[in-house]
């Protein structure tokens, strides 16, 4: 009797093993291998009394064996060949919405969206329903019953006839419907639920989210109707399942926020069609998601003034600049380890920055301790906040406000220096929309501006030079 071939399988990173190990080699977690029969371990059988010879036959005749599963000549183009005809979108009507999806949904995209539990991803695909109603919908519930979605729909104000309901685990039966209705959009809620049958993992494993989202993908291009997938995230934020799945889809988004805040960023972190690192600010509501056109203005609003460690910077959000007010408290440490803490702000970046200052321009944080956020809950990543970061923990340590009316764009280097930064026009087209009287900005990029704009421009060299301008 053939060995039986087992692999066990990580369900954080999709890493394979023929033995089990506590900690994967591929990312590090613990306890994440779990047992799991591959597909290969199951060989098709060659009848007895079938030849195992493959056909001789000519040219102009088919071929048994591997030859019948061969591409042909005919499915062979040249580039030049290929004719290309307009791209069609499905527009929302929402501004928000379609900018992220690079102008409104691609036919036959395969977009896969993401965030914590509650924060709003199947508010936003039920609300479809809403945003194209003479389009026919299909949404897949592997987590509620049809009449949860009804309940759902009901709060939100969707009453359409196109929106088709379906409860099914089953990728096959899914595909069954999906043929019968030809819907222009598909949603699946969730793709951790959908199971293949003829995997004995469980629905959720790697392997079969990875061959259930391979089905889906490939009835998706086949019939070409645009296929929303909602997925879950683990506790480091990052989508459950293999890393493969990431690649697999054209549209990765990422639904961002803080349940106790209102404002959610649906974020594109990969796009096909469009602009990656795209955001949409939306706010939820009792009646469901209200988008927001001007996110700096709203962000800003409940801005306090005359208040030390307060700042404004303004970041790129792929092609949309965003100002967000960055917000700092220094107090004596009341511990041997200073704390540094970071809300919307990489932590060891606040680190660097902090070390920064200490040398260059001789303020001892070591004594102290630092809180910094991103007021919004707003999540900043872009290097060309560093200045404003700087600047508010110095305003907080010093206790003196800074220019409640300058906004601070620049990368700060490890000699204290302010690098330059890219799209600085655009920035201060924004940042003079607002009201804002003077930008400081890296010396470097005061040569790349080339129109004219209603605001101050200040350069600046290093960053000692900034917190004496500033403050």
């Amino acid at each position: 009797m053939a060995k039986k071939s087992i692999l066990y399988v990580c369900q954080e990173c999709g890493h394979e093993a023929h033995k089990w190990m506590g900690k994967c080699p591929g990312c590090g977690a613990w306890n994440t291998m779990v047992e799991e029969t591959p597909k290969s371990a199951v060989k098709a059988r060659v009848p007895k009394g079938s030849s195992k010879k493959k056909s001789s036959s000519g040219s102009n005749g088919s071929r048994g064996g591997w030859g019948a599963n061969r591409t042909t000549n005919a499915d062979i183009k040249r580039l030049t060949e290929i004719e290309l005809t307009e791209e069609a979108r499905l527009r929302t009507g929402i501004v928000e919405f379609d900018r992220v999806m690079g102008g409104g949904i691609m036919q036959g995209s395969f977009s896969l969206i993401a965030g914590d539990p509650g924060i709003g991803k199947s508010t936003l695909m039920t609300e479809m329903g809403r945003y194209l109603p003479e389009h026919t919908i299909l949404y897949v519930t592997g987590e509620e019953s049809k009449r949860q979605v009804k309940l759902r729909a009901q709060r939100l104000g969707v009453d359409s006839d196109n929106l088709l309901l379906l409860s099914e685990t089953n990728v096959e039966e899914i595909s069954g419907a999906v043929e019968d209705v030809e819907p222009d959009i598909l949603i699946v809620d969730s793709i951790q639920t959908i199971y293949r049958p003829d995997l004995s993992s469980a629905p959720g494993s790697v392997s079969q989210v990875r061959e259930s989202t391979a089905s889906l993908l490939k009835i998706t291009k086949e019939l070409e109707f645009s296929t929303f997938l909602v997925g879950h995230v683990t506790k480091k934020g990052t989508i459950a399942g293999p890393r493969v799945l990431e690649h697999m889809v054209d549209t990765v988004l990422y639904f961002e926020g803080d349940r106790h805040h209102a404002y959610r960023i649906l974020r594109s972190v990969k796009n096909r069609f469009g602009a990656a690192n795209e955001i949409g600010v939306f706010e939820m509501r009792e009646s469901g998601l209200r988008e927001v056109q001007n996110p700096s203005e709203i962000f800003l609003s409940e801005r306090g003034y005359g208040v030390s460690g307060s700042t404004v910077v303004c970041s790129m959000e792929g092609t949309r600049p965003v100002l967000v007010e960055i917000q700092s408290l220094v107090t004596p440490s009341s511990y041997g380890t200073p704390q540094r803490t970071a809300t919307g702000f990489e932590y060891k970046r606040l680190q660097m920055i902090l070390a920064v200052l200490e040398k260059r321009s001789g303020l001892a944080f070591s004594d102290y301790d630092v809180f910094v956020n991103v007021a919004g809950g707003v999540k900043l990543d872009e290097p060309a906040v560093d200045l404003g970061v700087a600047v508010a923990a110095a305003s907080s340590f010093r206790d003196v406000p800074t220019d409640t009316g300058s906004v601070l764009i620049g990368e700060v280097g490890l000699g204290g220096e302010i690098r330059t930064v890219s799209q600085v026009e655009p920035r201060l087209k924004e940042a003079a929309k607002l009201g804002f009287e003077r930008a400081v900005i890296p010396q470097n990029n005061l040569d790349r501006i080339t129109v004219d704009l209603d605001i101050s421009i200040t350069g600046a060299k290093t960053l000692r030079d900034v917190v004496d301008m500033v403050l």
